[in-house]
């Protein structure tokens, strides 16, 4: 493994490279995962039968810095952290990698809370204990020690993974679907639907996910056309369950948590064969796992770099057992954290999700000149190689 200056092992090896093709079905079918389960709930407690509305302008939120990225990569032939660090020099970029890993661990914390409420409420029959889902820290820790590209690797499942469970639970609720709940469509002032998006920040910031997971991606020529389209891919499965969900249940969906556990439920042949849908249910779990993994997987690649440490298992260790005590001891306060992220969270998750991409790209979105292109190109032949 090659070391950056830095002197942590580079993010970007040939052993651990994401390629494009893997990093269009993670944009397309993994980063909706995580709108699946509180936000179709919150949106229709705080923008109503608008909530398609304040969808679409939290997907664009995430939709421009995802640009700004991929131009980054493409203009300056470097991932963004890299770019970083030979402008400014090593010791900047490290205190960046530092505190770019503790908003990391703020982002993990709602994911964090809402597959805990969830698992109890999809595989357990009696009464939950908290140790059921202590399992998810060990599988965590394991994942965190893997490189990033483990999730190239797991994307590549995801098109079938994902579009069966998803597909097959909105076809199952059609029956119950009555789409003209949707309409008019902006009866309320957009503000409205603005406010909406505002409060529910932390679930319209995956693009604070990608910075340093593009770390692991090199850009080659054409990779936007893959790119992009399939960001819209996840937009439309996002829409289009959101639309499904406020269909089934209306007004009253505010009140139904972990919308995809109950999407499905009142489909007619369950009388006859038992919740078949719950087996879908499972499905879309695996990935909610991976999900909720990534960002304590980033923190702990964020955290070797900045600190230069080599076992990368001491990280992923402290942090899954910290994690396991602040879920233990924190679950129960899960309304007065998702009413804290809501008030007082969105600009730091707009400051590091949104302005930051931004901001590279206008600070170091140059095309690189002189030794570094010959690089470039011998680094993007072996990719092509390897593919």
């Amino acid at each position: 493994m090659t070391n950056n200056s830095l002197g942590a092992p580079c993010l970007r090896t040939n052993s651990q490279r994401i390629t494009a093709r893997q990093l269009a079905f993670f944009t397309a079918f993994l980063l909706p995962v995580g709108k699946l389960l509180e936000l179709p709930s919150l949106l229709t407690a705080y923008a109503g039968g608008d909530l398609l509305i304040a969808a679409l302008l939290g997907l664009t939120i995430e939709f421009i810095p995802f640009c700004c990225l991929l131009f980054l990569c493409k203009r300056s032939k470097t991932a963004p952290i890299e770019a970083l660090e030979r402008r400014c020099g090593a010791p900047t970029a490290r205190i960046f990698c530092g505190v770019y890993g503790l908003f990391l661990l703020s982002y993990a914390v709602l994911p964090l809370l809402d597959l805990e409420k969830f698992s109890h409420a999809a595989f357990s029959d009696t009464s939950p204990t908290f140790f059921i889902f202590a399992p998810f820290f060990v599988l965590c820790g394991f994942i965190c020690t893997k490189g990033l590209s483990a999730y190239g690797r797991a994307a590549d499942l995801l098109p079938v993974l994902f579009l069966l469970p998803i597909l097959g639970l909105i076809g199952m609720s059609l029956s119950e679907a009555d789409f003209t709940r949707l309409l008019p469509v902006m009866e309320k002032p957009l503000t409205v639907s603005l406010k909406a998006v505002w409060k529910t920040t932390a679930y319209f910031s995956c693009s604070g996910l990608l910075l340093p997971m593009m770390s692991a991606y090199q850009y080659r020529d054409g990779d936007e056309k893959k790119l992009l389209p399939a960001f819209g891919v996840g937009a439309a499965l996002t829409l289009l369950f959101l639309a499904t969900f406020f269909a089934v249940f209306g007004l009253t969906g505010e009140k139904e948590h972990y919308a995809v556990m109950k999407l499905a439920q009142y489909f007619p042949a369950l009388k006859f064969v038992g919740r078949i849908d719950l087996l879908l249910v499972y499905t879309l779990s695996v990935w909610l796992f991976y999900y909720t993994a990534l960002p304590i997987h980033l923190f702990t690649e964020c955290f070797t770099r900045c600190f230069s440490i080599r076992k990368k298992w001491m990280i992923a260790s402290i942090s899954s057992v910290a994690l396991l005590l602040f879920t233990l001891f924190c679950n129960k306060y899960n309304n007065a954290f998702h009413a804290f992220f809501a008030e007082a969270m969105p600009p730091v998750f707009l400051l590091f999700s949104v302005l930051l991409p931004i901001a590279f790209l206008l600070l170091f979105g140059r095309k690189r000149q002189g030794r570094y292109e010959n690089n470039q190109k011998r680094e993007e032949t072996e990719v092509h190689r390897e593919e």
